[in-house]
Order: C-alpha cells, then sequence, then structure tokens
C-alpha cells in the first residue's frame, strides 16, 4: 500500500500522570518525524481522566517545538465550543510559528458530556452553526472576513489547511459541499463509513482549497513481533475499554472484565473496534491494505490502544516498516 500514513495521538494518561503523558506525546512525535508517518493529530475531549489532550492547540504548539518537519494539527476541534475567531487566531498563531506543518481539523460533537458541556459555557444549540461557523472561520484564515472590521492578528493569510471530522453523513456533505477534505472517524463509529465517503466522494465540489476529494479513514492497530502478542495486547485494550465504559469506574477481576465483554453492552462497546488490524506486521499489512479499500480512502489515521509507551512505540515503529513508510517518504 503506497498510502501516507499518520497518527491520531489520544495522549493516554497512565498512573505516572499528565506530565508523562505529554513527555509520551513528544518522544512518538519524534520517532514518528523519523519513521516516516505524515502527520499527528490530536482531538479535543474534556474530563476524561485518561485523555491529556483538552487544550489542543497548546498541546500543538508543545510538541511542534520540539519536532522540525511532521505535520500536526487538530483530529479535531469541537468549533461549537469555540468561536471562529479564537481558533482562527490560535491556529493562525500556530502556523505563523511552524509554516506549513500546521492541520485544523473541525468536528459539531462536544466532545465530552452534557454537564461538562454546561461548564464549558457552550450553548447546546451551538452545533445548529456548524457549517456557518466552518466558512467563519475558514475566511478568517484567509484574510477575507466575514465580519465587517473584525479580523484574526495573527491567523489573516495563513490559510490553514481544514479538514471536516465527522461519524455520519452530514459530515461528509458538509465537506463535499465546502470543498474541504473529509475524515471519517471509523476508529471508533464504524457504523457510515462507506456510505458517507460514498456520499462525500458522489457530492464533492471542487474549490480553491481542495480540486478533487480526499479522504482520510481512522483505524485501530496493534502491531507487534507476533500475532499472539498483538492479540494480548489487543484483549487488555478491550479489557480497559469495557471497563471505562460500561463498568463506570468500578474495579474487576479480568474473569469479571471477560464476562462484561460478552455481555450487550460489552458487545456494543466493541462494535466500535470493528475496524482494528491487529497481529505482526505481516498481518497488519495486508488488514490495512483491505480495509484502505473498503473505505476508499487516499490516506489512513492510525490509532492506538496501548497505553504503554514502549509498546506503543514498538507497535508504530514495527507499522512503520511493515508500509514501508521511510522509503515512501
Amino acid at each position: 500500500m503506497s498510502l501516507p500514513l499518520s497518527i491520531l495521538d489520544l495522549a493516554h494518561v497512565g498512573d505516572d500522570g499528565i506530565a508523562a503523558s505529554f513527555r509520551a506525546s513528544v518522544e512518538l512525535a519524534r520517532h514518528a518525524e523519523r519513521w516516516g508517518y505524515r502527520r499527528i493529530w490530536f482531538a479535543e475531549h474534556h474530563n476524561m481522566p485518561s485523555i491529556a489532550s483538552s487544550a489542543t492547540s497548546v498541546l500543538i504548539a508543545h510538541v511542534a517545538a520540539h519536532t522540525s518537519t511532521i505535520r500536526l494539527g487538530s483530529g479535531g476541534i469541537m468549533l461549537p465550543n469555540h468561536s471562529p475567531l479564537q481558533i482562527a487566531e490560535q491556529f493562525g498563531t500556530l502556523e505563523t510559528l511552524h509554516p506549513g506543518r500546521i492541520d485544523l481539523g473541525l468536528g459539531r460533537a462536544p466532545g465530552t458530556d452534557a454537564n461538562t458541556l454546561r461548564a464549558l459555557r457552550r450553548d447546546p444549540s451551538a452545533a445548529d452553526t456548524f457549517p456557518s461557523d466552518v466558512q467563519e472561520l475558514q475566511a478568517f484564515l484567509a484574510g477575507d472576513s466575514l465580519i465587517p472590521g473584525v479580523a484574526a492578528y495573527p491567523g489573516a493569510g495563513t490559510n490553514v489547511p481544514l479538514y471536516i471530522l465527522g461519524s455520519s453523513l452530514f459530515g461528509a456533505r458538509l465537506a463535499a459541499a465546502l470543498g474541504l477534505p473529509y475524515s471519517f472517524a471509523s476508529h471508533f463509529a464504524p457504523q457510515a463509513l462507506r456510505d458517507a465517503v460514498a456520499a462525500y466522494r458522489r457530492e464533492f465540489r471542487p474549490s480553491a482549497a481542495l480540486p478533487e476529494p480526499y479522504v482520510i479513514a481512522g483505524v485501530n492497530v496493534i502491531a507487534a513481533d507476533t500475532d499472539e502478542e498483538a492479540q494480548a495486547l489487543f484483549l487488555a485494550a478491550k479489557r480497559r475499554r469495557v471497563a471505562s465504559m460500561v463498568g463506570r469506574g468500578r474495579t474487576f477481576t479480568e474473569e469479571e472484565l471477560d464476562l462484561l465483554l460478552d455481555s450487550p453492552a460489552g458487545l456494543q462497546v466493541l462494535s466500535m473496534l470493528q475496524y482494528s488490524a491487529i497481529g505482526s506486521p505481516a498481518t497488519v499489512r495486508d488488514y490495512l491494505d483491505s480495509f484502505a479499500a473498503v473505505a476508499d480512502a487516499d490516506e489512513l489515521i492510525v490509532a492506538s490502544q496501548i497505553t504503554s509507551l514502549p509498546e506503543r512505540l514498538r507497535s508504530f515503529e514495527l507499522l512503520a516498516g511493515a508500509m514501508e513508510l521511510a522509503a515512501a517518504s
């Protein structure tokens, strides 16, 4: 497969705390740059103790300052949580500091629960204006503001590239109508992948930003030296996920977790991981080749469910070797 390969860094917070998560993100980015990955994105999540990327633009700035060439961006900024002007200023600052390396992926979900949404001072109806907010933001970055007398300083004229993120046909059709690249969150919301990508490609309108449709598809990857090692890491990841999403923070034995995995609620959680490449380098390569065809993707963005940094780095290193990234870059 010759498609570009990128990374969604989930900024895992382990037992050693948040500062260690930030150090891990820097270390991963430095290695990924050398291994040939195209970009690393961080997602805006709030009130999630296991994810440290809530101040997304700040983390991007930190990682960018410790790397040289790899693209960095948001996957995504939840635009209804912010004003378009603020995001234009933040990402205009990033682009000015690190020219040609910054991406701005945009989503319309809150990235959190209803209680935290109130703490963010977000109006629950803010998602309704997402399409016009994207256009307002794009105009700020182009230096052609839609609001008389208001410009983004910094930001105006930086033309930071925008990506629409989604897990449904809404985002696909919006990206198509605006002539923007589209990234589908198939690493955790697989159900509408094929319909959304088909709608995007069918309805795409060329724009000054993008002459032809461009699809990035998310996929989970756990690579290890053997299929057995990778499956053991995947089982641990599934247990963590079901404990978090079904167990509501309770402590379970492995036997209890396995019972939860087999429960209707557990199976629903596991269905989120439908698109997962698990195994040795050869196994993972074969899976990604077939997934890219299913997703009709121009690029894949990989999420890892491994919390141990050495094992996570090893997984991305094996993946890069299997896909011959360094040779292609």
